[in-house]
């Protein structure tokens, strides 16, 4: 490469990854290129959980691109006048990044990739966090897919493209000063519980790659078996690295195919699960307003409870409800950042239904505790165990907790992990929850504080008076 090769800066976002990754690889290919990931007003605005899980996202990152001869270089601010500022300061000629799809990014792109253009520089985004750009979904009609399962009809024989190989890297003759990813103080927000969390997580490409690689080896056979089950080990655990980029979809879809080919008895389901968080973010990307507001407008009427302050709120979120399942979920959440998918249902349904909390209070206490938080999964999630949501459940089919847990939880190994004053899990919660709550915890919990028939009968009754006006 000769030291005339246009420079590129390559905007990282959540895509913390150097294999399959088509922006980069673009940018390699023209020459020399600037890593630069920007702590935007975006970022900014993560959970407390979600911006521990972006440090060390980062900080693998980082160690990748050195091992390469190459850094990240670290700015915070708005995006556009720090890309102005790295542009002056090293001459760079384009700015790359991978697209984003939620409404507060493309409004960010939007506006960076029209000012950059208009100062003459390259500005082009690239696919990479989706296998399938949202408007090139379509029904039969024009209009985009509002169930499932047509969706996936749609694209399950669809061709995706070859994943790409690493690039060769080589970076400017002179590199901009960096922050201190240190300094950002990412995990400050989880005080006590730092440790406790960061402990549960593993984070990089190269363990993205292990984790799939073990999965499809060893798991994926029982994966629709056995993924309900609250203690089997059963799923890929890949969805914080998926959330963060450290792996491609496009890696996990080739991936379950070649199961598929071979056999293996869950592969289909594992694809099915990559193509509804696809299907979620095909549903933000066509009705931005689904992270905040009902997506059935007409529920604008149903009677939630929606202060944040409730003594019944406060109760779920600190998991002293008295129902054992939903207290151990809600523990789990608070010491690993994640909560098995069977939970979230358990736990969901038992906040909007038996006590009627409103969904969106849920999805905001989630989006504050998970480290693998992604916002058209958790809207649309919360929104289909309402009843208020895109093909979702009906609101008058609420889970019974109990017997959840008897099904799913037979010999109650994962209530007792997490309620056991004895059991690790629930040593490793005490250490991890504020010390304001621990007043609390000094009185066990006696009995559900609302009863799981009156709260189911309490929801229709409510139900029922919603459909009646």
């Amino acid at each position: 490469m000769t030291d005339t090769a246009p420079l590129t800066i390559l905007w990282f976002r959540r895509d913390l990854r150097l294999s399959d990754h088509a922006a980069l690889t673009a940018a390699a290919a023209r020459g020399p290129v600037l890593p630069v990931f920007i702590l935007d007003p975006i970022f900014e605005s993560l959970g407390a959980a979600a911006k521990l899980r972006l440090l060390l996202s980062l900080r693998a990152l980082s160690q990748d691109l050195e091992a390469r001869g190459m850094r990240l270089v670290l700015r915070r601010g708005a995006a556009l006048p720090v890309l102005q500022e790295l542009v002056a300061e090293s001459g760079a000629e384009a700015v790359y990044w991978s697209r984003a799809y939620d409404a507060l990014s493309v409004a960010r792109d939007t506006e960076v990739k029209t000012a950059l253009k208009e100062a003459g520089l390259q500005a082009q985004s690239f696919t990479g966090a989706l296998l399938f750009e949202p408007w090139s979904v379509e029904t039969g009609q024009g209009g985009p897919y509002r169930v499932y399962t047509p969706f996936w009809k749609a694209v399950r024989h669809r061709d995706v493209a070859a994943c790409l190989e690493v690039p060769e890297l080589s970076g400017p003759a002179a590199w901009p000063v960096s922050d201190d990813l240190e300094a950002w103080t990412l995990g400050a927000q989880m005080r006590c519980g730092f440790e406790v969390v960061a402990g549960q997580v593993q984070a990089g490409e190269a363990d993205a790659q292990a984790k799939l690689a073990c999965f499809l080896d060893t798991r994926v056979d029982a994966y629709k078996a056995k993924r309900d089950f609250l203690n089997a080990a059963a799923t890929s655990e890949l969805s914080d690295a998926l959330s963060y980029g450290e792996i491609s979809p496009a890696q996990m879809w080739h991936g379950g195919q070649r199961r598929m080919r071979d056999g293996a008895a869950g592969a289909e389901h594992f694809l099915k699960e990559i193509v509804w968080r696809e299907f979620a973010w095909h549903l933000l990307w066509h009705y931005p307003q689904m992270d905040r507001e009902n997506w059935r407008e007409d529920w604008g009427q149903f009677h939630w409870h929606e202060n944040a302050s409730d003594p019944f709120f406060v109760a779920w979120c600190q998991g002293r409800t008295g129902v054992d399942v939903v207290d151990a979920a809600m523990r789990e959440l608070y010491v690993t950042g994640k909560m098995h998918n069977r939970a979230r249902m358990i736990v969901a349904s038992y906040l909007t239904k038996h006590l009627r909390m409103h969904w969106r209070l849920g999805l905001e206490w989630f989006e504050d505790c998970l480290v693998d938080w992604d916002p058209a999964s958790n809207a649309m999630g919360w929104q289909w165990v309402a009843g208020c949501g895109p093909d979702a459940a009906p609101y008058f089919r609420i889970f019974n907790p109990d017997t959840q847990a008897e099904k799913f939880d037979a010999d109650g190994v994962y209530r007792r992990y997490w309620l056991d004053p004895n059991a690790d899990g629930a040593q490793a919660f005490m250490q991890a929850i504020p010390r304001s709550w621990l007043p609390v915890f000094e009185t066990p919990v006696q009995a559900p504080i609302v009863a799981l028939k009156a709260g189911r009968d309490a929801a229709l009754k409510a139900y029922e008076d919603f459909k009646s006006q």
